[in-house]
């Protein structure tokens, strides 16, 4: 495994990560907590320290899952991200709740499900420009830094294009943007990739496998049950992704290649990111997601230097 630095944090992160938003119940799977210890296990066999989360991944069920293993293992491990922002109701159903009332309650929920003192990375999650505009709430925010609660603050864009969030980061002590960027998504690389690099942000990437798309296991046609969340996809977006897909393989994948590890370690090798977080449904994607690294030289210029 590899590992960079977080953007301006001391976080020493692998350029892997967890994405954990299966655990919440909308991929089309309900886990249970031996099966979210073996695909965390897993993780930390490879070297993997990251772990991505959001309060609204089944109303803190992603978390509380991570906060059990947390608390049978090292915690100081581990560099724990979540989210705050929205309400969980239902699968796929969920209300906003920016304001500073609301993220203090949310806050301590995670905690609580984390079963932690603190978290890493704390991540405004993919709202609007005009809740984001609120200084009472980075105030509030930048309190819990200060009491320990919190050791950075982050910025999940919902629009992998919204410079506004991005551009205001450095204004509101955030340290780090989480974006949706994969090789048939670059809208990231015009603007805000720039301004990440110039304030020396760190990136995840979500979503670099697209969703799946890019992992070359569909074909054009494929279904998806009503508990996976692509079954909500435009039907003829996703028709459209897979035969890029399929186009992809064919011209720029090399031969005999598993077409997951290369959409990952493609997405790495942009001087931006930081850090990739797929999910990931069992311990062996957990294994084909990490070789990844096999493929990343790295010269990046966030590389952890021992």
């Amino acid at each position: 495994m590899k590992y960079r630095r977080l953007g301006k944090t001391d976080l020493k992160v692998s350029i892997v990560g967890v994405g954990t938003w299966q655990f919440g119940g909308e991929w089309g799977l309900t886990y249970t907590q031996a099966e979210a210890d073996a695909i965390l296990d897993q993780a930390a066999d490879l070297g993997i320290n990251l772990i991505d989360t959001a309060e609204c991944y089944g109303d803190h069920l992603s978390e509380s899952f991570i906060g059990n293993y947390l608390s049978r293992r090292n915690r100081e491990n581990w560099v724990v991200a979540t989210k705050f922002g929205h309400h969980f109701h239902d699968l796929f159903t969920r209300t906003d709740e920016f304001n500073s009332e609301s993220v203090i309650k949310q806050l301590d929920a995670s905690l609580k499900a984390l079963q932690t003192d603190y978290i890493d990375l704390y991540q405004f999650h993919s709202g609007p420009d005009s809740v984001f505009d609120n200084d009472d709430l980075w105030t509030t925010l930048d309190k819990q830094v200060q009491a320990g609660k919190i050791r950075h603050l982050g910025t999940s864009i919902g629009s992998n294009a919204n410079i506004h969030q991005t551009e205001a980061s450095t204004k509101v002590n955030s340290k780090a943007i989480q974006v949706v960027y994969n090789r048939l998504d670059r809208a990231p690389e015009e603007l805000v990739f720039p301004s990440c690099v110039s304030q020396d942000l760190g990136v995840l990437a979500r979503v670099p496998l697209a969703s799946g798309y890019l992992s070359g296991k569909y074909k054009p046609g494929a279904v998806f049950s009503d508990t996976d969340v692509r079954h909500r996809h435009d039907a003829e977006s996703v028709r459209q992704k897979l035969e890029d897909v399929q186009r992809i393989q064919k011209e720029e994948v090399p031969e005999g290649m598993d077409m997951a590890k290369w959409a990952l370690a493609w997405c790495l090798k942009h001087d931006a990111v930081t850090s990739v977080i797929p999910g990931c449904k069992n311990p062996e994607q957990v294994i084909a997601n990490a070789s990844a690294t096999d493929l990343i030289s790295d010269n990046h210029p966030q590389a952890w230097k021992a």
